[in-house]
């Protein structure tokens, strides 16, 4: 046999070895999203780093898709933008509706019982939720679950309309870091956000004690949470769900958890939030 045919033939095995090989190989990226509920240089310097986590561990390209609210998060995940998104109660449960067969894989441990907390500028005398009538009041998003949903409904508890309670209706700030700052501002006199994003202002010092404070923490419910696609396993093979959520929960890292003001991530799944739904049925937020 000459060289020549011998050079092709080794070629075209080569060739065909190496398509074998390689169709096995998932070479799309994997798109993640989260919330906006805090400002965009701390979402930023959050995803920079988590993306480069979960590509080394996953050995996938990772990409961070910014969302413009928290509404654009459940969207880009129901249209199939973005394969994991880290929701909210409220947002994921939203998701989860909109794409059967995706589940709740992973949560921060204080997820299991977090709260959200009610503040007030100092210029006003404010020791319960009654006191709140006649206040200029804020919430966060609409669509957040610390920031809105669970706030709301334990007002309601007490027998208190939001609608009609406050000077005026709510103003929604758009985000947590916004509503803390609204009320140390004066621009509104009262507001509830997430408890986690209030004790990393305060730790931080950004928060000015001596102008507002923390008068009420709501009960316990189960909040944030990553979410997983239920075509993930298609798109990047078998298997791929339970190896993202074992990165996500073994993850040690303590400067990345900070990050997701978290000291683990530990297992969840979709009936943690069953409270969130129904909560946001009686509301009126999901019809």
């Amino acid at each position: 046999m000459s060289k020549i045919i011998t050079l092709f033939l080794s070629t075209v095995v080569f060739m065909v070895f190496s398509f074998a090989c390689g169709s096995d190989v998932k070479s799309e990226t994997l798109k993640i999203a989260g919330i906006p509920d805090q400002n965009v240089s701390e979402l930023t310097r959050r995803y920079s780093v988590f993306t480069d986590y979960l590509s080394d561990e996953l050995g996938v390209d990772v990409e961070y898709l910014a969302t413009t609210d928290y509404s654009a998060t459940v969207t880009a995940f129901s249209q199939g933008d973005v394969h994991m998104a880290w929701f909210g109660g409220l947002t994921g449960v939203q998701a989860r509706l909109a794409v059967p067969g995706s589940t709740a894989v992973a949560q921060r441990a204080r997820d299991r019982e977090f709260h959200s907390v009610f503040i007030y500028n100092k210029s006003v005398n404010i020791e319960d939720l009654q006191d709140l009538e006649g206040l200029a009041f804020a919430f966060g998003s609409e669509s957040s679950t610390s920031g809105h949903l669970m706030p709301r409904h334990f007002l309601m508890l007490e027998d208190i309309d939001p609608e009609t309670f406050f000077d005026g209706l709510p103003i929604f700030s758009g985000s947590h870091d916004k509503t803390w700052a609204m009320v140390q501002s004066g621009a509104v006199l009262a507001g509830a956000l997430s408890e986690a994003v209030w004790e990393k202002a305060v730790s931080e010092g950004k928060v000015d004690a001596s102008k507002v404070d923390v008068f009420y923490t709501t009960p316990s419910y189960f909040d944030y949470n990553w979410t997983l696609r239920a075509d993930v396993d298609e798109i990047f093979g078998d298997g791929f769900s339970q190896k993202a959520t074992s990165v996500i929960i073994e993850l040690q890292d303590q400067e990345l958890l900070d990050l997701f003001s978290a000291k683990e991530f530990v297992s969840s799944d979709n009936s943690n939030y069953s409270q969130i739904e129904d909560v946001a049925r009686g509301i009126g937020i999901i019809k």
